[in-house]
């Protein structure tokens, strides 16, 4: 799945061919087909299998901490991936609500449940760091969410074209900024 996914990541959903698969699989295309049934399933499985390695995953690390702390490690992950990342993929993720979404209605609603569960995942460590006083409490928990979902989805595509240190972290620093007391 980790190759499917690769492959995916790297050329999107439309220019990866079946033979693609086939041959970076290291299988036939009639295994293919007969293991995973088409194209669209296999690339659903390889996109749960990114967003379980990803965004779940790195939430699930951060889910412990603080609520600034592990909003900030959450974006500190982004940035530190996307400056990894040479081949500069993105966010397979931002790059199916782009390229599929549109015109899928199955994706879309997958990923509007995948940017619904981080924007909780936000709303909700804001709404703590708010009980510590940490963060302002004069602009509303769920308007800050979709603040910080905003910024993550803006780094993703900047990343793609900018990739610098300096330009990602001040996206972060700025945006922590507005919302930290």
């Amino acid at each position: 799945m980790d190759i499917a996914m690769q492959c995916f990541w790297h050329r999107g959903f439309e220019t990866t061919s079946v033979r693609d698969l086939a041959d970076q699989m290291g299988i036939t295309q009639t295994s293919l087909y007969n293991t995973f049934g088409d194209k669209r399933t296999l690339y659903t499985r390889a996109l749960e299998h990114y967003l379980t390695q990803g965004n779940r995953a790195r939430i699930k690390r951060v889910e412990g901490l603080p609520p600034t702390e592990a909003i900030e490690e959450f974006f500190q992950g982004i940035v530190e991936d996307s400056i990894a990342d040479k081949a500069r993929r993105g966010c397979m993720l931002v790059n199916t609500g782009l390229e599929i979404a549109p015109h899928d209605p199955e994706f879309r609603k997958k990923v509007a449940g995948e940017l619904a569960f981080i924007e909780e995942f936000f709303r909700s460590h804001i709404e703590a760091g708010r009980t510590s006083g940490a963060i302002r409490p004069d602009v509303s928990a769920g308007e800050l969410a979709k603040m910080l979902l905003s910024v993550l989805l803006g780094l993703r595509v900047l990343a793609r074209s900018r990739p610098q240190r300096a330009v990602l972290e001040g996206a972060v620093r700025a945006a922590l900024a507005v919302m930290f007391v």
